[in-house]
Order: C-alpha cells, then structure tokens, then sequence
C-alpha cells in the first residue's frame, strides 16, 4: 500500500510575546480546542479559536514549575508524553521512563485536575513487553473502545523495539489493577539509517490506527539525541500497512490528533518537540492519504 504525507501549515505555539509553549509531547481534543502537553512544566498549552491558555496539569514539583539539565531538575519532571480525550476531558500519561514519570493527570477543566501514581501499571506494561522498568519509555497512546492501546517508543540502540500493550480504560483511570494483553511489536523500517520509533497514536473510524515515528539517534529513554526524519504508518493491529516520510524538517513529531477522517485520508494535528527549552513548539496540519 502507498501513502503519502503533506504538509497543509506549520504554526508556532506561543502562550503570548516571548512565552513559547515548550516541549510539545501531545494532544488531545479539550473544550472547543486542543490541550497540548508540554513533557517539562506543569502546565499543559490550551489552543482554542481566540489564543493560547496555560492550564495546570500537576501542581509544583519541589516548587518547580519547569525542569531542564540546565536547572538541574529533569529527574523531576512529569513527562507526560500521551493524551487521550475520555469521557469529561482528557487523560495525561507519563512516559515511565523514571519513577517520577509514572503518572497520570485527568483534567477536566481549567484548574480542575487529579493526579494518580500508576507505578504498578508501569511496571506491569514492562513485565508484559518483556523489559525492564529503566527501558520503559510509553509515548503514545490511542482510545480504541473501552480499551487504550498503549505504545512503547522503541530505541534500536537499545535494542528495544516500538510495541504496544492493550489495558482497560476504565481501570487505569481508577486506579485499580491493570490487566495487561496482547503484547505486539512493529518495525517500521529506517530513515537516515536510523530507526523510527512510535511516538503517538491516534485511531480511525474504522479500528485501524495511525501513528507518528521520530528517527532519533539517542542511547536511552531518557536523554534526547539528534532527529533525522519523522515518518507517519498505517497500523492494522499488529502489521504494519504503511510507512511514509514526513517531508520537509526533520520534525521531532511526539503528539497526533485527528481533525477528519474518511476511508482512505485523514486529516491530522501534529505538534513538535523543538528539544529546546527556549524554542516554541510547532503544530503541523497534515493530510494522509492511502
């Protein structure tokens, strides 16, 4: 099968002058917009028709708002890496990459938020892709009914490979004990002699899944390397239907979110991770067609 990515924009994400929404890492319809994560503050970026809104997410982390190398705080941010839109609003996840990642944040409003420690679903999602707790690095993840299926971002200089494991919504928003199934892989080839690795999901009216790839060179979970391509694939559960190159960038793509969907296109949201604190975030409109 052949498919095909275009570019329709590209958009800075700004809060307002020289207030840049950072570290974009997903996205996930909220209100009459889209909540943006950002993976190193404790607010998440709400784009509706009229700007560009903070909104917590989790409340300060040893009195820290933002986390870099730089001040010395990474060890401390939430890293919430994928969202999905539930019933009243939209559920955050931590990439379990630490143990300080391994929440999740339900928010239902502006200021309205819970936060819930989900160590033991984390650790069950890495006994079931056969790893260990220190490889775990979920980033995407995708509502399939009253399932989520949630996606590990492979590292191929780990020998780590992308997958995904299916676990009961409701459970992992209340908290109770996850059943973990159907442990599946994917490879989707190289770009730049590197591997691309699944950093979102979104599903399709008809129960096949998209997903975005970043091609970065990086040793681990946790420290960012250089990107050499993003790629969009098509998934029908566990085959890999089609894999196309993002044109253009490269584009660290971390979060995707569909617009409007039909049989063979769809059109989609992407934001950016620019790996630079400093640097606002981009929102991509894509069109896919297969």
């Amino acid at each position: 099968m052949t498919m095909r990515v275009e570019i329709e924009s590209e958009t800075r994400l700004w809060f307002g002058p020289g207030v840049p929404v950072r570290a974009a890492s997903a996205i996930a319809a909220f209100g009459d917009g889209w909540l943006v994560a950002q993976d190193d503050a404790t607010h998440a970026a709400w784009l509706r028709p009229d700007g560009v809104t903070a909104i917590r997410v989790i409340a300060a982390v040893d009195g820290h708002e933002t986390f870099s190398s730089a001040e010395g705080t990474k060890h401390l941010k939430p890293d919430f890496e994928a969202a999905v839109a539930v019933d009243g609003g939209v559920l955050l996840l931590g990439s379990g990459s630490t143990a300080a990642r391994m929440r999740a944040c339900l928010v239902t409003g502006p200021g309205a938020f819970r936060t819930v420690d989900l160590a033991p679903a984390y650790h069950r999602v890495a006994a079931a892709l056969g790893l260990t707790p220190d490889q775990l690095n979920l980033e995407g993840a995708a509502r399939i009914g009253d399932r989520l299926r949630w996606f590990q971002r492979g590292n191929s200089a780990a020998g780590v490979p992308s997958a995904a494991v299916d676990v009961d919504l409701s459970a992992l928003l209340a908290g109770e004990p996850l059943e973990v199934s159907r442990p599946r892989r994917y490879d989707l080839g190289t770009v730049g002699g590197v591997a691309p690795a699944i950093t979102d999901a979104v599903a399709l009216p008809d129960g096949r899944l998209l997903v975005s790839a970043a091609a970065e060179d990086t040793p681990n979970p946790v420290d960012d390397g250089p990107v050499v391509g993003a790629a969009i694939a098509l998934l029908d559960d566990e085959r890999v239907l089609a894999v196309a190159a993002v044109p253009g960038g490269p584009y660290k793509i971390e979060g995707l979110a569909v617009r409007a969907a039909g049989p063979h296109e769809a059109a989609l949201i992407a934001v950016v991770d620019a790996d630079d604190p400093l640097a606002a975030s981009s929102r991509l409109d894509l069109r896919v067609t297969w």
